[in-house]
C-alpha cells in the first residue's frame, strides 16, 4: 500500500516535460502557419493617419492582399534582401489602394492611391489632376465640415474623380493654393509608380521628393499589397490597453467595408 501512494505522490517529470514539449510545438506550427498565411495571402494593417480621407479613417483597420502584385522581399517580415525585383509579378492599376514601403527608408509602412503608371507624365494645376495632359474629371459633391485637429473646423469640399479606364473614387479639396496644388510636370520613371493620397492638400506623397520628407517615385519592388476591405474601424482615441473603448469609439458603420 506504501508503495502505491509513494508511486501516486511523485510527479512525473517524463511526463511533464512531454507536455511542455507539445505545448512549444503547437505554438511553434500556429507562428508558422500565421507566418505562411501573412506572407502569400493576407496582412493586417492600421491606418495611423487622414492622409486617405474620406475613404480611409485613421483608426481603420484594413486588410491587404499580399498575392495581387505577386511577391518581393518586401513581403516578408523585416524586408530581409535575400530575393531582388518580383517574384509571379502582376501590373498595378491606376486606381488601387496601396500599402508599400517608404521608398527612403525601405521599412516604413505607407497606404497611398496609385495615380500614375511608368512613362505616365503627372501635373497638378490649381488643385486639378492631370494625367498625360488631360485633366482627369471630377465631379463635385458638396462640402462637409471636418475637425483640422489643430483646434479649429474646416470647410473640406469633395470631389469623385475619375481615372482612365473608369476606376472612381471621393477626394478631399481644401482649396487651390496649397503647397502641392501646382506641381511641375513629373514623368514616371520604368518600374516604378506615383502615389497620392485621397486627402489632396493632407498629404505627404509622390508629389513630395524623399530629400523633402515625402515619397517621391515607388519602384515596383517596394509594394507590399493592394487594400481590400475595412475590416474593423476605431476612432483614434482607442487603445488596446482601455477596453470600455473597443465599443464606446467602435464606428461599426465602417465595418466590412469593401474598398474602391
Amino acid at each position: 500500500m506504501s508503495d502505491n501512494v509513494q508511486a501516486a505522490q511523485t510527479p512525473d517529470k517524463s511526463g511533464a516535460l512531454g507536455e511542455i514539449v507539445e505545448i512549444v510545438k503547437t505554438i511553434v506550427y500556429a507562428l508558422l502557419i500565421a507566418l505562411f498565411l501573412r506572407v502569400l495571402f493576407f496582412q493586417p494593417f492600421t491606418i495611423p493617419s487622414a492622409s486617405m480621407e474620406p475613404n480611409l479613417y485613421e483608426g481603420d483597420y484594413i486588410i491587404v492582399s499580399k498575392f495581387t502584385y505577386g511577391y518581393s522581399r518586401h513581403s516578408i517580415p523585416f524586408s530581409p534582401h535575400i530575393v531582388s525585383g518580383r517574384i509571379l509579378e502582376k501590373p498595378a492599376h491606376r486606381g488601387d489602394i496601396v500599402v508599400f514601403k517608404l521608398p527612403r527608408d525601405g521599412h516604413t509602412d505607407y497606404v497611398k492611391r496609385l495615380i500614375g503608371l511608368p512613362g505616365d507624365r503627372i501635373q497638378m494645376k490649381q488643385g486639378l489632376l492631370y494625367l498625360n495632359g488631360q485633366q482627369v474629371p471630377r465631379t463635385y459633391l458638396g462640402s462637409v465640415k471636418e475637425d483640422s485637429g489643430y483646434g479649429f473646423v474646416r470647410d473640406v469640399a469633395r470631389f469623385r474623380e475619375t481615372l482612365p479606364g473608369g476606376k472612381s473614387y471621393v477626394t478631399n479639396d481644401y482649396g487651390t493654393d496649397g503647397e502641392l496644388d501646382n506641381t511641375d510636370v513629373f514623368v514616371v520613371p520604368e518600374h516604378s509608380y506615383f502615389m497620392m493620397g485621397d486627402n489632396r492638400d493632407n498629404s505627404s506623397d509622390s508629389r513630395v521628393t524623399p530629400e523633402a520628407g515625402g515619397v517621391g517615385y515607388v519602384p515596383a519592388e517596394n509594394l507590399v499589397g493592394k487594400a481590400q476591405i475595412i475590416l474593423l474601424s476605431w476612432h483614434p482615441g482607442a487603445t488596446i490597453f482601455k477596453p470600455w473603448t473597443w465599443v464606446l469609439d467602435a464606428r461599426p458603420s465602417r465595418f466590412f467595408h469593401i474598398l474602391q
